[in-house]
């Protein structure tokens, strides 16, 4: 009885999946963010904040936007705190700005009340009918660049150096595991194998118990297993608006900074995760409407409302979509396992970085395989190639997107094609114009 109402609601059979694929997809997408667990509060502890707290309120944001996104969109995305915002919250708002905390959670607050209020109206679902073909497939061949990249960097086949990124160094124990999980998750995806890019997760995470480095396994078991959940009251509906109002010329540039990332970055992640499964749905009934939207833009609100920083969807839901995930059902698994890594978290901590790294660049890759179909005029072939070397070399995809799209622009007037020209994408160019000189100015 269960099952089959499960199936109804969440449209299992009808997208052409079951429940235990569903079931399996919701594992993958965990196992590749439950990072955002130990990162999202570290990165925020530099703002003064509590770190055991912010394990807290990372978790409540990802347990409610992922809910959000499960019960009522019914799309196999799942979202927690953004890993751009909380850089931005940290570093740019409350070290550079000099402001408090809670004045910063205020600014996240704003933000997503703009957010909402688009993602409500018509105007996000004309933006994604607006945006030329040639962009759109820029889109996703260049967040098939920027995972990749995540995984490379992070599982250290790719090293920072003062010519760029360079080959990780071959005498490195952890560069030689990430590299063996590469090969095996391909192996597996090859063949395959039900819970294949699951089993890799597992598989690189328990050989790095045995395999030492000069700081020891690779794999650090915590020192205990569980830790009794507690939320910290203190951080809900933790904003300071008199302090916000007394400084709007230098908060409300930040404050449209946050809005302008997060929007574009979310949309482009939906976009790619519903075309990816398949859902791209039709003009009358698109797959994104307006309860995909509103899942989105709410989330961000609830995620400053708990104390933690802008709630969005996440670019590793695409590891669910390979995995098989067609409906909110993978995110409802997803959601489920955030609520217990309120206990688990020190041991679900221990996955290192390594072990998540192979099935990014396996999904990476996979997206790219969009790139046979770049058209063979120039025209419409370089602005979705520079998206993809932009995003590849700089793992910056909000600016790859702004330089594509300003390209298309340039292009098309220089060949008098003035009718690719409509008022969304001469909206969208203004647009990344701002977005590009808020960024000049605040050094990000």
């Amino acid at each position: 009885m269960l099952l089959s109402r499960l199936d109804r609601w969440f449209h299992v059979t009808a997208r052409g999946s079951t429940i235990p694929r569903e079931i399996i997809a919701g594992l993958t997408v965990f196992g590749a963010m439950a990072y955002i667990v130990a990162v999202n509060p570290a990165i925020l502890s530099a703002a003064g904040l509590d770190r055991h707290d912010m394990v807290m309120t990372t978790i409540a944001g990802a347990v409610a936007g992922t809910l959000l996104m499960a019960l009522w969109a019914r799309l196999p995305i799942a979202l927690a705190p953004a890993m751009s915002s909380n850089v931005l919250f940290a570093q740019v708002v409350v070290q550079q700005a000099h402001v408090s905390p809670r004045t910063a959670f205020t600014v996240v607050l704003f933000s997503g009340l703009c957010f909402t209020a688009l993602s409500l109206s018509q105007i996000r679902q004309r933006i994604i009918r607006g945006f030329p073909p040639s962009i759109v497939l820029g889109i996703q061949i260049a967040l098939g660049a920027f995972i990749a990249r995540i995984g490379l960097t992070t599982g250290g086949i790719a090293v920072p150096s003062s010519e760029g990124l360079t080959f990780g160094a071959l005498s490195n124990p952890s560069v030689l595991l990430s590299m063996a999980g590469v090969v095996l998750s391909a192996i597996l995806v090859v063949l395959r194998v039900p819970a294949g890019l699951l089993i890799a997760i597992l598989a690189i995470t328990i050989a790095g118990l045995f395999i030492q480095t000069p700081s020891g396994p690779i794999t650090h078991l915590p020192a205990q297993l569980l830790d009794w959940p507690h939320y910290p009251t203190n951080l809900f509906l933790p904003f300071d608006f008199h302090e916000y109002f007394s400084h709007l010329g230098l908060l409300v540039p930040i404050t449209l900074y946050f809005l302008l990332s997060d929007f574009f970055d979310a949309t482009a992640t939906m976009m790619s995760v519903a075309h990816r499964a398949g859902l791209d749905g039709t003009v009358e009934k698109p797959a994104l409407d307006h309860r995909a939207f509103g899942s989105d833009g709410a989330a961000s609100i609830i995620g400053a409302s708990l104390g933690t920083c802008t709630v969005s969807a996440y670019v590793e839901s695409l590891a669910g979509v390979e995995a098989g995930g067609r409906t909110g059902l993978s995110a409802l698994v997803v959601a489920v396992l955030f609520a217990l890594s309120s206990v688990f978290w020190p041991l679900i901590t221990a996955i290192p970085a390594i072990a998540t790294a192979p099935v990014l660049i396996l999904v990476g890759l996979n997206m790219l395989g969009s790139l046979s179909r770049v058209a063979e005029t120039p025209s419409e072939a370089i602005p979705p190639l520079t998206m993809l070397l932009i995003a590849g070399v700089t793992g910056n995809f909000m600016l790859s997107l702004s330089c594509g799209l300003l390209i298309y622009t340039a292009l098309a007037i220089a060949t008098r094609q003035f009718q690719r020209l409509t008022p969304i994408v001469l909206g969208l160019d203004a647009a990344f114009v701002f977005y590009m000189l808020l960024q000049a100015h605040m050094g990000a």
